[in-house]
């Protein structure tokens, strides 16, 4: 007799505050930041419950691995508080306070994505218009349809080249370089 096996898809949402300082003491200097890192998953394993602690199961927001990093190698932050998302067997770590600084980077990362959705769109668009137009009008002999070809040709580059412009002026627009001198903008990081 076959017996049936339910899975379960509960989604299991916790906060956790993960000391780090204790395990990356013990570490090289050199190897702190990776242990911290690691004791995160760690953490994360046995409070959640994955099953045989498999590491691979457990995925950190690219955010909070950033504010992991932010001191750099050697020298991690000895807590930190994360918000704990576990879909099946998946383990979803974030950042459950976000600090100023990555919360404007993930508004420009948003924006940026917005931006790229809204161009696709209009590209979109104007591609289907194209295609319309040339099937209203029938060629009657090989030259006009080699010119209809050739014009569509010409609108695909023209469209390239708008993209490639537009994707200039994104990156110059996110590169706006502050005036002021770098132990200051290190202060403001350690804030």
């Amino acid at each position: 007799m076959a017996k049936k096996t339910e899975i379960k898809t509960e989604k299991i949402e916790r906060e956790y505050i993960i000391p780090l300082r204790e395990k990356c003491r013990a570490v090289p200097r050199h190897k702190r930041t990776v242990k911290a890192i690691r004791t995160i998953k760690e953490f994360l394993a046995k409070h959640m419950k994955v099953r045989d602690r498999d590491l691979k199961k457990i995925k950190l927001d690219k955010y909070l691995n950033e504010f992991v990093w932010s001191r750099g190698i050697k020298n991690p932050i000895h807590k930190i508080k994360v918000k704990v998302i576990k879909e099946g067997e998946i383990v979803k770590a974030e950042l459950a306070e976000v600090p100023d600084k990555i919360k404007f980077k993930k508004a420009r990362e948003e924006k940026r994505e917005t931006q790229a959705k809204q161009v696709g769109a209009k590209k979109k668009e104007a591609k289907e218009k194209l295609e319309e137009k040339i099937k209203e009008e029938e060629p009657e002999t090989g030259k006009e349809k080699e010119e209809k070809e050739e014009k569509v040709k010409s609108v695909e580059e023209a469209t390239k080249q708008i993209e490639k412009t537009a994707a200039i002026q994104m990156k110059h627009q996110s590169k706006q370089k502050t005036k002021e001198p770098k132990h200051q903008r290190r202060m403001a990081l350690q804030k």
